[in-house]
């Protein structure tokens, strides 16, 4: 006979194995059937966008106008230097900073790669990337902006924080290479339906790739937490609006603040409470004596203001509210 649960189980296991430099593999298990890749798949979209890292997205360069401008001793132009600068991937030393402005001064002949970039302000993480050639009477002088952040910013956007004589660059800061998953099946107890998740990530250095996890699962369970701590805010908020709109059924009809006109042919009708009027359909309200066109605009249009939906009202609703109307009218 199975076995009947009140809650689904709670993976107990996780296995870690480190491939290569920045690069592991993270089985996590077991998970209910169909409960693994709820879990996956968010947490990979999240590996991808929302982990942390670090760009350049500004450049200013002595004697140069725009990208498409040339340098004096420099063998690649300025769109190539710039080309292979956004591929240097840089870490700003003081992690709690979110931008360092370096700047930098070389001569040739010299063979320029990232880790001539590194200072007291950066560390390059990809040093061997290529950056320029300088020959022997070449000098090229430049200042870096290099920002934390997220996802990917393109120039255009950058370029309105800039000042005067930067060049924007395309910020690319996800610090995340890869990151895939497999769902495999698990033997629990004689039961092959239960899952494992079986992460594969790997980052460029800028963060390892388990913190590149740890700052996905964060950001999932502060996307989350509005649920856990505005639920009850929200139903206090409802059942007080509830409240209010069944108050309004009982209410005078001085709190429309009708035209006497209206007000009068209402009250010879005998309608003296708000819910009688919101519980009529147009045909009733028609029927009513006197009541001419422009004052049933009048009274729909006041109505209309209350915001009170009688359409999901039941019959014995509806019943309640006009038997308790009557109860009104004959304590008077």
């Amino acid at each position: 006979m199975s076995k009947i649960k009140v809650s689904p189980s709670v993976p107990t296991n996780i296995d870690v194995e480190k491939i290569k430099e920045n690069h592991v593999r993270l089985g996590v298990y077991p998970y209910e059937k169909g409960y693994a890749i709820s879990v996956a798949h968010p947490l990979r979209r999240l590996l991808l966008s929302a982990t942390v890292g670090y760009a350049p997205v500004g450049i200013k360069i002595e004697g140069v106008k725009h990208e498409f401008d040339s340098i004096r001793g420099m063998l690649e132009d300025v769109a190539e230097f710039i080309i292979n600068l956004k591929n240097v991937r840089f870490k700003l030393k003081d992690q709690e900073a979110e931008e360092a402005v370096v700047e930098y001064s070389f001569e040739g002949p010299k063979e320029l790669t990232g880790e001539d970039l590194v200072n007291e302000k950066v560390d390059v993480v990809t040093p061997e990337n290529f950056l320029a050639t300088l020959n022997e009477d070449a000098k090229l002088n430049f200042t870096l902006i290099i920002k934390k952040g997220i996802g990917y910013v393109p120039s255009e956007i950058i370029r309105e924080e800039l000042e005067e004589g930067f060049i924007a660059l395309d910020a690319f800061f996800t610090p995340v290479k890869k990151a895939v998953y497999e769902i495999e099946n698990v033997l629990v107890e004689d039961n092959p339906n239960y899952e494992k998740i079986v992460f594969d990530i790997e980052t460029d250095g800028q963060i390892e790739p388990l913190e590149a996890l740890r700052m996905a699962m964060n950001v999932l369970k502060s996307q989350m937490a509005i649920f856990d701590s505005d639920l009850s805010v929200a139903e206090s908020s409802a059942a007080a609006s509830a409240k209010a709109q069944e108050k309004i059924f009982f209410e005078p009809l001085d709190i429309l603040n009708l035209s006497a006109r209206s007000y009068n042919s209402l009250e010879k009708a005998g309608v003296q409470y708000v819910g009688e009027l919101l519980l009529m359909d147009k045909k009733e309200l028609k029927a009513i004596k006197n009541l001419g066109k422009k004052s049933l605009d009048e009274i729909e249009e006041k109505l209309a203001e209350l915001g009170v939906d009688t359409t999901s009202l039941s019959e014995a609703e509806r019943e309640a509210i006009l038997q308790k109307i009557t109860s009104l009218k004959d304590k008077e």
